[in-house]
């Protein structure tokens, strides 16, 4: 049986803590742009400055709803131009991450820790784990081209991250370096390999 799952990519964005937005925003609630494609999460209206030693990248997307702790996931390249270090990291594991200076239009906040670079994930519903046969945390491999010579590069992505839930909407999450290297875009359709 194929395994066909589609690839999207994520671009720099931000969770933030309830507390954390309040500074940076004085408002109470965040303003939806528009649903992503895992159910309950969403763009909001809302963006922010991240400032580095070496430079700053504006209009950095708040994705709600808010969560415990503030995180912002980045590129490699991302990392590059503001000047600081974070580890490749599953989101939500945040100990001994990197720092930045986030600025909003009624505040800043430092962060110590909380910048990542998000390893590519794989999102698979509970029932299709269970039919494809996928394991939470299991490592599996997504091939992307189909070696006729076409736009795509034919790539491997390895070492993609299986998440379960009984929420997930089955997709492969790559950053935007990763998506560049294959030349793929949202419309891409990627191939587990195991």
């Amino acid at each position: 049986m194929k395994k066909e799952i589609k690839i999207e990519i994520s671009a720099r964005h931000l969770h933030i803590s309830e507390s954390d937005y309040k500074i940076l925003f004085d408002k109470d609630d965040l303003t939806k742009k528009v649903d992503v494609s895992q159910p309950g999460q969403f763009a909001s209206e809302e963006t922010v400055i991240l400032r580095g030693p070496k430079g700053e990248i504006d209009d950095v997307r708040i994705l709600g709803p808010f969560r415990d702790q503030t995180q912002i996931e980045l590129s490699k390249t991302d990392l590059y131009t503001l000047g600081i270090k974070a580890p490749l990291r599953l989101s939500g594991d945040l100990k001994d991450s990197g720092g930045v200076l986030v600025v909003g239009p009624a505040g800043e906040i430092e962060l110590q820790s909380g910048v990542i670079m998000a390893k590519r994930h794989l999102h698979v519903s509970t029932n299709r784990a269970r039919e494809w046969n996928l394991k939470p945390g299991q490592i599996v491999s997504v091939s992307v081209g189909d070696g006729d010579g076409g736009d795509i590069m034919d790539l491997i992505f390895s070492d993609v991250v299986v998440r379960v839930s009984d929420n997930y909407v089955l997709v492969c999450h790559v950053d935007t370096d990763e998506a560049n290297a294959a030349n793929i875009d949202n419309l891409t359709i990627g191939t587990i390999i195991e």
